[in-house]
């Protein structure tokens, strides 16, 4: 039977260009994986940060090596180029830092101590995507790595880092469904059978079936099927897969399944089930404070929980492949998923580039083929900052052609930059289509947006638009009675964000829409509002311990769960007799208590406004909201002159249209 051991602990480290085979290596550090050597300096701020070739090994010890197994190491990602020593000998060679990839150690191992090394760059390549973002390129083993054991028959390993099955499914007429499942066995002989168990999601058998003839198709009827209804009810079913040769299983592979349907309509918008559901979601870069992107599941655990806190019911996963574990959390919690490749902001020129960035999208799609989240493969973002060519035309209807014959299940998705026109060809390419867009802080006022859209619904009715990118910085140390674009304020952005809820609302026919960015992220190169090194557009802080007003104006909006929240709680010091105060509820009329008396009732939806509320001469005035039950409040001092630390210091960087 299969063995796969994780085997994170007790790494070395070097940054050293020593001869990293020789088995000594007193002078290494010693760490865990995941391990970035960029989970400070990638966003500091300080004049770059490292991307350099480093180095890894462990004392990997087998014991009762068997001659009739294969011995995989699969590694979880290696950011982004990586060579794999076994024992002093080359095994492997890998180009992307975000997919897995698997190597066949079976004639190098030996019983006992083995050295396994690996030799890591995030150095710039003209070959590897990507090159050119507003994001950090994290270098170094960032995921987990296994020792895989299994029988000379087992399901495939070396394919594209796939899980050795394919999983589908399709609905009937009559309203039953079709489960198909496709294996791909190595070694199988005429005594091979495969045995295929499905199981609810109480874990009862639902049905057991037994196939003799190894690599075909086998198509289960499937009744009074319960369905994936993403956030709704993620349905899950479990499928098991086994390889049987006489009386013993000598493989497994076993998968989550969601039986689902979808659709996009130009003129109406997504559909789950037949329902429409306009999705409404975030997207999430795979980095926080500290560790940079090597993060475990407690970390991805809690992005998912604030995810679904927001009341988002989709995830735009930008802009590479993640890890698995955190498809796996949006298969059961059921957040929709767009997935894509680093294509992104400008085409390398080396025709290698291309085989690289049609190499990360196979192994996107196939190591990511069961994760029922997923409903869309994104082949590029903004491409065209660098400029757009026929060449870029002719890569992106090949992206395309692959990504249709590798799963034809799914629909695929591009994310335009502003500046593309309305009426290019790159818009008929792919399945569906989505625009970057931030009209109201980059260019332009907000109210651009639906006039923006408008226009395109109007010309192009026949494609399906969706908005891939929207945002502004809100960094909470600055604020402003009257926000404007460009302050940085925490009121702005939740200005910002109050219009775009408004006329996402109103337009259902956006498929989907995505809020730039769920967390502040890494990006070294920045230095905007006074805060170097990171981008701060995201609704929750880079180390996830802040929740920005904006936050809360999502989670009154998308969810139905009683709260109210006071917006301005960081705003202590106000120069006025009396201010404004805004309070988020999902509840349908909000009372604003000053000092315990009862100030003024308001009915209304999602922002409730407060005028003209008047503050102590003296001290701090005790503001509180009430609603049905739930409560907030805050304390506001009245000063003589504004505070100069609520606003952005001379010189402390500009706005200056990166994304």
């Amino acid at each position: 039977m299969r063995k796969e051991s994780v085997i994170n602990d007790n790494w070395y480290f070097t940054d050293c260009r020593e001869n990293f085979v020789d088995k000594s290596f007193d002078q290494w550090q010693r760490i865990n994986l995941p391990h970035t050597w960029n989970a400070v300096d990638g966003a500091d701020g300080k004049p770059g940060y490292k991307r350099a070739v480093c180095r890894y090994a462990k004392e990997l010890y087998v014991a009762g090596l068997d001659r009739d197994k294969e011995y995989y190491l699969e590694f979880g990602a290696a950011a982004s180029e990586c060579r794999v020593y076994v024992n002093g000998k080359e095994s492997a060679y890998h180009k992307g830092g975000y997919s897995a990839f698997r190597t066949n150690v079976t004639e190098i191992l030996h019983e006992g101590v083995n050295t396994v090394t690996a030799e890591v760059s995030n150095e710039p390549s003209e070959e590897i995507y990507p090159q050119m973002a507003d994001f950090t390129f994290y270098g170094g083993l960032h995921r987990s790595v296994k020792l895989i054991e299994v029988s000379r028959t087992h399901f495939e390993l070396d394919y594209w880092g796939a899980e050795g099955i394919a999983v589908t499914s399709q609905a009937e007429a009559d309203g039953n469904w079709v489960l198909n499942i496709t294996p791909f066995v190595k070694n199988a002989d005429k005594d091979t059978v495969t045995r295929y168990t499905v199981k609810d999601a109480s874990g009862k058998v639902v049905c057991e079936y037994y196939e003799k003839e190894t690599g075909v198709t086998t198509s289960v009827p499937m009744k009074n099927v319960k369905l994936w209804q993403g956030v709704k009810s993620p349905y899950l079913y479990g499928i098991k897969a086994e390889l049987i040769k006489f009386n013993e299983v000598v493989d497994c592979v076993s998968v989550k399944h969601g039986f689902r349907s979808f659709s996009v309509d130009p003129e109406k918008g997504f559909f789950l089930n037949g329902e429409l559901t306009p999705l409404r979601g975030v997207s999430r870069h795979g980095d926080t404070l500290g560790k940079g992107i090597a993060l475990g599941i407690t970390d991805h655990e809690r992005d998912c929980a604030l995810i679904l806190e927001s009341g988002a019911n989709t995830v735009r996963l930008a802009h590479y492949q993640h890890s698995r574990e955190f498809y796996d959390l949006c298969d059961s919690k059921g957040l929709i998923v767009w997935a894509e490749i680093p294509f992104i902001s400008k085409m390398l020129k080396d025709p290698a580039a291309h085989d690289n960035c049609l190499s990360q999208l196979k192994e996107l799609i196939y190591q990511n083929f069961n994760h029922s989240s997923i409903f869309f493969w994104g082949i590029s973002n903004e491409i065209t900052i660098g400029g757009s060519s026929d060449e870029l035309v002719r890569n992106l209807r090949e992206l395309n052609r692959v990504a249709k014959e590798a799963d034809c299940t799914r629909l695929t998705t591009m994310a335009q930059v502003t500046g593309l026109p309305m009426d290019d060809v790159q818009n008929r390419i792919t399945d569906v289509i989505a625009y970057n867009h931030y009209f109201g802080w980059y260019s332009g006022k907000p109210e651009d947006n639906e006039k923006w859209f408008d226009e395109f619904h109007r010309r192009h009715p026949d494609i399906s638009l969706g908005l891939s990118e929207y945002g502004c910085e809100g960094i909470i140390s600055y604020h402003n009675s009257k926000p404007e674009s460009g302050d940085y304020s925490e009121e702005y952005q939740a200005l910002y964000h109050e219009h775009m809820v408004k006329i996402l609302k109103e337009r259902p026919w956006i498929w989907g829409s995505y809020v730039w960015n769920m967390f502040d992220f890494g990006s070294d190169m920045r230095d905007e509002g006074g805060v170097k090194g990171r981008n701060n557009k995201g609704l929750v802080s880079y180390d996830r311990k802040l929740k920005k007003d904006s936050f809360f104006l999502y989670k009154a909006a998308w969810t139905k769960e009683p709260f109210v929240h006071l917006c301005g709680k960081r705003y202590h010091d106000r120069a006025v007799e009396t201010t404004t105060v805004k309070v988020y509820s999902t509840l349908p009329k909000v009372t604003l208590f000053v000092e315990g008396k009862e100030f003024a009732e308001l009915t209304g939806e999602t922002v409730f406004v407060f005028e003209k509320v008047p503050l102590k001469q003296v001290g701090e005035t005790l503001i509180e909201a009430k609603a049905d039950g739930c409560s907030d409040s805050m304390k506001i001092q009245r000063v003589t002159e504004p505070n100069p630390a609520y606003h952005v210091p001379e010189g402390g960087g500009k706005n200056d249209g990166k994304n």
